[in-house]
């Protein structure tokens, strides 16, 4: 009996810390970080302090976080925007 029970635990406490990761993983993009609420707090907008008295921290973060991704996303094409490419001509054959 007791072999069964040395067993039986390890792989019951390896089950169980398999079940409670992906319940971590499920729970973990919902987190509200500590550097994103000071950045909100440092910089909102009228309708993200809307949502936040009139929905909470998690929409007020949601629109910010959204704000975010627009910015970068502007600053991107401007950086990788096409520039003018003056072609250079070949060097002078100066033994001739």
């Amino acid at each position: 009996m007791a072999v069964w029970f040395v067993f039986a635990v390890p792989i019951i406490v390896m089950v169980f810390a398999l079940f409670m990761e992906r319940v971590e993983t499920r729970l973990r993009p919902g987190a509200v970080r500590e550097d994103e609420v000071e950045a909100f707090l440092d910089n909102p907008r009228p309708d993200e302090v809307r949502a936040l008295y009139g929905h909470g921290i998690g929409r007020a973060l949601e629109l910010f976080r959204l704000r975010n991704r627009r910015s970068r996303a502007r600053a991107r094409k401007i950086m990788n925007a096409p520039t003018m490419v003056i072609p250079v001509p070949p060097p002078l054959d100066r033994h001739r």
